[in-house]
């Protein structure tokens, strides 16, 4: 893939229903997270991680949904602060291969970011359960945060989730519908 289709990529792909025996997507879902814009005298766009946990569990991410940070730097030298996102790493981003098809993209702006969750290759086998889809957020000269939000799976009705950042994230609000 090359940095332009990886720049433009939405990351995630996506939370389906997936009927027994059938291969085919049934559901739409979508993550909408905010990046603010801060009045900082040293601004460095933040690198994001999405990832799901078994809900009420301390372990490893059972999918990893997408990672943003920066691309262009020379010998792939922007994954050296993805260790600066602490839990995503602990809970799996040391073990994921970077750039990831379909889940490595470029960082964001500052505004409203949306990431479709429609047909992600991480979720085909997901085993029925309670997760959570957790978003850590990190910058340079700057904080770190995480927010977590509820989701059933498979998608049999229609679900939505909101959390507020309350610095390095804005608004959350997870959709989804059968």
């Amino acid at each position: 893939m090359n940095p332009t289709t990886r720049h433009s990529l939405v990351a995630l792909g996506a939370l389906g229903t997936l009927a027994a025996g059938s291969s085919a997507w049934a559901a739409t879902a979508q993550l909408k997270l905010e990046i603010p814009r801060l009045n900082v005298a040293e601004y460095h766009r933040p690198y994001v991680a999405v990832w799901l946990e078994k809900a009420g569990e301390s372990g490893p991410a059972v999918a990893q949904l997408a990672v943003w940070y920066d691309l262009k730097k020379p010998n792939n030298g922007g994954t050296k602060w993805l260790r600066d996102m602490r839990q995503w790493w602990r809970q799996g981003g040391r073990n994921l291969t970077v750039p990831a098809d379909g889940i490595s993209g470029a960082t964001r702006a500052p505004g409203e970011q949306v990431i479709s969750l429609d047909n992600h290759p991480s979720l085909a086998n997901l085993p029925a359960g309670n997760y959570e889809i957790v978003v850590e957020s990190s910058r340079e000269a700057g904080g770190r945060e995480v927010q977590r939000l509820p989701l059933t799976w498979p998608i049999k009705s229609a679900q939505k989730a909101a959390a507020q950042g309350e610095h390095e994230l804005g608004a959350l609000e997870f959709t989804a519908k059968p």
